[in-house]
């Protein structure tokens, strides 16, 4: 008789509910158990599924087989000095969490082209205002910072709302009706053509912080800037500086470096700044939790697994 594979929910304890009972439902035959919360042996985990795990946690489990992250990022998993690189770390790739990213790009595209937030203000103060039109659509460049899936997928919705748009990845990448750069050499020229800056890239050690003053004054007077990516890559005080100076016109912010975003924060009053909570894509816990399945059972007949992380790029 086989023994149980044992899976190890490396989350908040008070959030294990959500990912335990679609995982008991699709692998009745997994044996969960919940760090902080159940009595377990280290040698006994063969699989791990989390998101952020303390530092050294999946070091220090022996027997360990196969990491699985509950997101697309894997910064979380790449802060841990102590990750055992020998242990393959799987990304969650959804299409429908893609998909919400990207009509998440497209909507604060949108409300900033169409200068939105200027009438919410006129709508405020009871005031029936008609503004002078905005620059044409199709002046109006917009340059996604990261190609990946979401991106790509990003890119070409805006390309259909005739957007002149650009990309900018490591690699050189081709998508219909997209102008790419890729590399270190060309990251200024792709910034001087941004009116519009969406940030979709892993967070990695080179890309750290890739948000800043230095960044900011590449690109054109007036532009405006998104981040849904990972709060890591701006520097947020250097955004505020560049606002405040009135060389960019705003931001739209989803993710952060503290997060939840404190109260004392000045993001969340400045008038030019529009913050979410982190809900660009919200993941579907059942999905989440197939993904790992499937992934286990492909280990387990010896199939490779797919979406493995490449530690030397970080993604």
């Amino acid at each position: 008789m086989t023994a149980r594979s044992t899976l190890l929910l490396a989350v908040p304890v008070s959030w294990a509910g959500l990912w335990t009972a679609p995982l008991a439902e699709l692998a009745p035959d997994l044996n969960i158990v919940v760090h902080e919360r159940d009595k377990y042996d280290p040698k006994t985990i063969d699989y791990a599924l989390g998101f952020r795990p303390e530092p050294g946690l999946l070091g220090s489990l022996p027997n360990l087989k196969v990491v699985f992250s509950l997101g697309a990022g894997v910064d979380g998993f790449l802060a841990d000095s102590n990750y055992p690189k020998q242990i393959p770390l799987v990304r969650f790739v959804d299409h429908q969490l893609s998909r919400e990213m990207a009509q998440y790009c497209v909507m604060h595209t949108l409300i900033h082209h169409r200068q939105q937030r200027m009438f919410d203000g006129f709508q405020q103060e009871r005031k029936w205002r008609q503004s002078v039109p905005p620059r044409h659509t199709e002046d109006t460049r917009v340059g996604i910072l990261g190609i990946g899936e979401i991106g790509t997928m990003a890119a070409e919705r805006l390309r259909d709302h005739d957007f002149k748009m650009a990309g900018w990845s490591r690699t050189r990448k081709q998508i219909a009706g997209v102008e790419s750069f890729a590399g270190h050499d060309e990251l200024a020229k792709f910034l001087g053509r941004s009116d519009i800056l969406i940030c979709l890239l892993p967070l990695t050690p080179d890309t750290r912080h890739i948000l800043n003053a230095k960044t900011f004054a590449q690109l054109p007077k007036n532009a405006f800037v998104i981040n849904v990516a990972r709060g890591g890559h701006l520097k947020e005080q250097d955004l505020i500086a560049a606002i405040d100076s009135g060389h960019l016109s705003g931001a739209t912010l989803d993710v952060f470096e503290t997060e939840p975003l404190p109260e004392s924060s000045p993001l969340w009053s400045h008038p030019r700044i529009t913050v979410t909570p982190h809900v660009a894509a919200i993941s579907d816990p059942r999905v989440m939790a197939k993904n790992a399945v499937d992934g286990i059972a492909r280990h387990k007949a010896g199939k490779p697994l797919e979406n493995v992380v490449d530690f030397t790029r970080g993604y």
